[in-house]
């Protein structure tokens, strides 16, 4: 899945305006921000996912012989412009925030700067994999948060939109939180655990329900976990596992791992009753597990009702982020180039600005970057501040943030109290790949780190507490500027 050429994975439309840019010699330097605008899930934050997906894109850029005699035959674009694009690859700049780290809306997550026909061409492929995988490793992060601590398994592949929604997809549900997939090509691509026990054909295929379990027992005597839903839970499933459980204990033959998985049913209550039933027995060790198209929002509720549930398989509703099916990422121009240039600096880029009434889609102007700024004594985020690239900033100064859309909300921080890291970090350098990516697991730790510090409050499956992103006052006032310039026209 990795090995493909995504270079034609693009909208026609950047195509012509490449083309077009190409027949008339523009070729300035520019910088786009990629960027979303609200929380999936009306949630208090999202997790960056897709980077590594991105960097292979970037790295394979290149129009085969195939590529050039499809675009020929559409006969949009003439033989110059297809000879551009026979010798064409990423000569630019890109940053990115790495994968794991909890974003928010507004600041950007990639910063592509590069030749303008260069620029727009990477904007689809982009704009879809950071999209997607993010959205994924967000849904997981709130599964796994619901699930108070109980491992959660992603399960999803048979019902994702297809077979790169499904690995991609399970891969950022692993960088979200969960423990594993039940995907075999995503555990052998990416190095997570592969999970999975049997299904009620397993059980429908023997004679009876304790022949299944017997089975099964004896072909994974290291992890014996048995679904007891398929006739009766708590009459013949749960019983019948147990009898096993009791055949494998008389033997000294216990399984290092063991427990029942609940498929159906009231979950909350069915569980207590397993429970019971098994520390009767004397499996207090045995775990449970329930699936049955579960979100966090169920989780979060049947455990309320104290249900006694150690894991969780969750499908359908984890991997197509089913009550949010879009992140909702954009990329949009924010300089051009007007002299000599630096990434790491504002000085002579034009800003550029969007205007629209409504105010969220008005964008941010000129090359910027991310600084997040977390408390000494905690470590918890207070808050991310959008600045101009090259600007600096001293935490041992008082700061005082205020947010750009309704400026008299204001918070001071005095000097010493707090830490500003930059988080927006180069990928590629002059067409260069300067950035290693971690092993996915290596990915999960961080993003569990980071999640660390987010507040409790901001943590809440319904209306969070939000994190502000502000603007530094250099940004600001350029923004200002382009606002009042423009609304003279």
């Amino acid at each position: 899945m990795d090995n493909r050429n995504f270079t034609m994975l693009t909208d026609y439309y950047e195509l012509t305006m490449m083309q077009g840019y190409f027949k008339n010699k523009i070729d300035s330097k520019v910088v786009f921000d990629l960027f979303y605008r609200q929380n999936p899930d009306e949630g208090g934050f999202a997790i960056c996912a897709g980077l590594l997906h991105a960097i292979e894109y970037i790295k394979n850029l290149n129009f085969d012989h195939d590529d050039i005699e499809y675009l020929r035959k559409t006969g949009d674009f003439e033989d110059d412009f297809l000879d551009y694009l026979g010798n064409f690859h990423f000569t630019g700049d890109l940053y990115a925030i790495p994968e794991g780290t909890v974003i928010f809306p507004r600041e950007p997550l990639v910063k592509v700067v590069a030749p303008i026909i260069e620029a727009q061409l990477v904007e689809t492929a982009l704009l879809n994999l950071i999209n997607h995988q993010s959205l994924i490793a967000t849904k997981a992060a709130r599964v796994c948060y619901a699930a108070r601590g109980g491992a959660v398994m992603e399960f999803g592949l048979r019902r994702a939109q297809g077979p790169d929604a499904g690995t991609f997809g399970a891969r950022a549900a692993v960088i979200g939180g969960c423990v594993g997939t039940s995907n075999v090509i995503c555990a052998k691509e990416y190095g997570v655990p592969a999970l999975g026990t049997h299904a009620h054909s397993w059980i429908m295929t023997f004679p009876d329900e304790l022949t299944a379990f017997r089975k099964y027992a004896e072909l994974y005597p290291g992890n014996t976990t048995l679904l007891v839903d398929t006739y009766d839970t708590l009459r013949s499933g749960v019983p019948n596992a147990i009898k096993v459980f009791e055949e494998l204990r008389e033997k000294n033959q216990m399984p290092r791992n063991y427990g029942i998985r609940l498929d159906s049913g009231d979950l909350a209550y069915l569980s207590k009753k397993a429970r019971q039933m098994l520390d009767d027995a004397g499996f207090e060790d045995a775990k449970i597990c329930a699936s049955s198209d579960l979100d966090e929002y169920l989780i979060d509720n049947v455990l309320s009702q104290g249900a006694m549930i150690d894991s969780w398989g969750v499908g359908t509703n984890m991997i197509t982020s089913k009550d949010t099916p879009a992140f909702g990422g954009v990329y949009k121009l924010a300089a051009v180039a007007n002299g000599e240039v630096s990434s790491d600096s504002s000085e002579n880029w034009d800003p550029k600005i969007k205007l629209s009434e409504n105010t969220v889609k008005v964008t941010n102007p000129g090359n910027k970057t991310v600084f997040r700024i977390t408390d000494r004594e905690t470590g918890k985020i207070r808050a991310d501040l959008i600045a101009l690239a090259g600007e600096t900033f001293d935490p041992e100064q008082d700061m005082t943030l205020f947010d750009p859309d309704s400026t008299w909300k204001r918070t001071r921080l005095d000097g010493g109290t707090y830490d500003m890291k930059e988080i927006l970090i180069p990928i590629f350098k002059n067409g260069e790949c300067v950035y290693e990516s971690p092993s996915t697991l290596e990915i999960q730790a961080f993003c569990k780190d980071q999640l660390k510090t987010l507040w409790d409050e901001s943590r809440r499956l319904v209306n969070p507490q939000q994190v502000h992103v502000d603007l530094s006052d250099k940004l600001y006032d350029m923004k200002a500027i382009l606002l009042e310039k423009y609304s003279q026209r």
